[in-house]
């Protein structure tokens, strides 16, 4: 958008942490990683597609940089609402968006599990890779908020990280998710594909939609196709040039690489009940 400061030089949340204990989401942003979805931007778009936003009343619950935000806003949605709990990231999003634009766009410094949004307000509500990072008392309270808020016949749209196959071994769950910890500095809590889906059926919601995508995250022909030639080649040059990053970074992609066979990117589409 014009007068706008390119992503580069937006100021990120968590600023004020060094690269060894920063969490991992914002490292890959500070370095110019701007598509930090796990199933990629092409996983987003699909959960957009099948969400349906455009005349929607949307609710973007945790938009981080605004990536999906401006997706959203760009399919021409009735109104957007971003529900961001870190003022830094908000204030990102606003900047990616062009402001708070007459009640018609908003982003809320506000709690994913506690909006204040009116009950029935919204036809559509959108959460990516942040019910992986909540604990599971966390989990039910933000789901519960999106059902509280859904209009009937609304639709809530998840994409997250998913263990795989669904009938796991609970102490290889285990494992995977402490590796994941030590990697991303977040006590990430992925589910299998069944368990999310049962997640969203305990709070009253009817699943009608999944789809999954491989997790490539930082698997160069997925950098490539999520940020752009150029973009992919700025983010290998700040990780090349920042040693203490780069530590973190081959960490994290070991880590993705070692359970590969037992992680995938999954999008679920599931509505209110009229």
């Amino acid at each position: 958008m014009s007068g706008q400061r390119p992503d580069s030089e937006r100021p990120l949340p968590l600023s004020n942490r060094t690269d060894d204990n920063v969490q991992g989401h914002w490292l890959l942003a500070r370095l110019g990683k701007r598509v930090l979805r796990p199933g990629g931007v092409e996983l987003t778009r699909t959960l957009l597609a099948r969400a349906d936003v455009s005349g929607a009343d949307v609710l973007e619950l945790a938009p981080g940089l605004g990536r999906t935000a401006a997706e959203i806003v760009a399919r021409h949605p009735r109104s957007y609402v971003g529900a961001e709990s870190d003022p830094d990231a908000a204030k990102v999003v606003r900047g990616v968006l062009g402001g708070d634009r007459d009640g018609h766009i908003e982003v809320r410094v506000t709690d994913a599990a506690d909006t204040g949004l009116p009950d029935a307000s919204s036809d559509v509500v959108i959460g990516e890779a942040m019910l992986s990072m909540q604990s599971d008392t966390a989990k039910h309270a933000i789901v519960a908020e999106a059902a509280r808020v859904l209009r009937p016949r609304g639709r809530y749209a998840i994409h997250e990280l998913a263990l795989t196959p669904d009938d796991v071994a609970a102490d290889i769950s285990a494992d995977v998710r402490q590796s994941l910890a030590r990697a991303i500095k977040v006590n990430a809590r992925p589910l299998t594909i069944a368990e999310w889906s049962q997640l969203l059926t305990g709070h009253g919601l009817v699943v009608e939609h999944v789809a999954t995508a491989p997790m490539a995250l930082l698997q160069p022909r997925r950098v490539i196709a999520d940020e752009g030639l150029v973009g992919a080649l700025r983010f290998a040059k700040n990780v090349l040039t920042n040693p203490d990053a780069r530590k973190r970074i081959l960490l994290m992609r070991r880590t993705f690489r070692r359970n590969r066979e037992r992680l995938t990117a999954v999008a679920i589409i599931a509505y209110k009940p009229a």
